[in-house]
């Protein structure tokens, strides 16, 4: 009998440093974990790759995708959409292959009431000190940009409790680990279907 995958949330506030330590924590797993590609409508950073780092969409394309049921959820975040295609997670998962989700918070409320078994993780900073830090280290948005995701940082490190596991971002190499060390233990609870 082949075991679904496991399907984890990634969340955590803009410049915590969760797209890194996701891509380590694949990077160490050697394939044997899914990488789902979210979709947006926010205009591509320079490192940004389309259907690598991302799936760049219209609004009106977005639009079309939530009608159609075409997402497993979405939200609105500093005035973009963002959200995650159903067909490539739902056919990773069937295989028994673990999928990540590195989404926001808003998102992955919807994940955890519509995927009841979904492993919801919380990536927080250090310390509030260091997220702003971080984020004007990027060098990729503008003051105003920064303030906004600040603010929306203090709300979404108000929702740490609704998450099964917290992992602290302080060092990139231990946080990849802890985001296994979670994968591995999930897999040990589930049941064979």
């Amino acid at each position: 009998m082949t075991k679904k995958g496991t399907l984890m949330v990634v969340s955590g506030p803009a410049g915590v440093g969760k797209g890194t330590i996701v891509k380590l924590a694949c990077e160490k797993a050697k394939g044997n974990i899914h990488l789902s590609i979210s979709a947006t409508t926010r205009n591509p950073r320079p490192i940004d790759k389309e259907g690598v780092t991302y799936y760049f969409k219209t609004k009106e394309e977005f639009q079309s995708m939530i009608e159609h049921n075409e997402v497993l959820e979405w939200a609105e975040y500093v005035g973009n959409y963002y959200g995650t295609p159903r067909k490539p997670v739902e056919e990773a998962l069937s295989k028994g292959v673990d999928v990540i989700l590195e989404i926001e918070v808003q998102g992955a409320m919807q994940i955890k009431k519509n995927f009841p078994g979904a492993v919801l993780t919380f990536v927080a900073p250090p310390s509030r000190e260091e997220l702003e830090n971080r984020l004007r280290g990027r060098g990729t948005e503008t003051e105003e940009q920064i303030l906004s995701r600040l603010k929306t940082a203090e709300g979404e490190l108000s929702r740490m409790n609704e998450y099964d596991y917290i992992v602290v971002n302080d060092q990139i190499e231990q946080a990849s680990e802890d985001l296994l060390t979670i994968l591995r233990a999930e897999k040990l609870k589930q049941k064979f279907e």
